[in-house]
């Protein structure tokens, strides 16, 4: 394993994103809460930082392999960086052109807002009191 890139896959692939090269989406729920006491809260600022991180730790990476690097992150309030807006306005023409039935276009959100939900749940559980678990 010497020599091998420690770097996971995406957590999401999309084939042919920008200029025939395929995209890999790396989906990441932070909480707004962690670093109060610093900072103080700011609507967005942990999505936004924690895309910014997400990019100077993945694109280079994915920019030698001949990929795109879509950071998608959240909040657990809901707040999303300006990369996942980014990706979900076009997410969401190509859906509406290229579906002409309702339920094929609510599916791919669904599903989408299904996976945010599970990384919140995800990041709650992992904050339980050992005792109530």
């Amino acid at each position: 394993m010497e020599g091998r890139s420690t770097l996971r896959p995406a957590d999401l692939l999309v084939f042919g994103w920008a200029r025939g090269k395929h995209a890999c989406v790396d989906l990441t729920g932070v909480s707004p809460l962690v670093g109060l006491r610093e900072n103080g809260f700011v609507a967005g600022q942990a999505a936004r930082k924690a895309e910014s991180k997400k990019v100077d730790k993945h694109a280079k990476a994915c920019a030698e392999n001949q990929h795109v690097f879509v950071p998608f992150a959240f909040d657990t309030f809901g707040s999303l960086a300006p990369e996942a807006i980014q990706f979900l306005t076009r997410v969401q023409r190509v859906i509406h052109s290229n579906c002409s039935a309702p339920r094929g276009r609510d599916f791919v959100f669904g599903r989408l807002g299904f996976a945010i939900q599970k990384g919140v749940a995800a990041q709650l559980v992992a904050r339980l009191p050992f005792v109530l678990m």
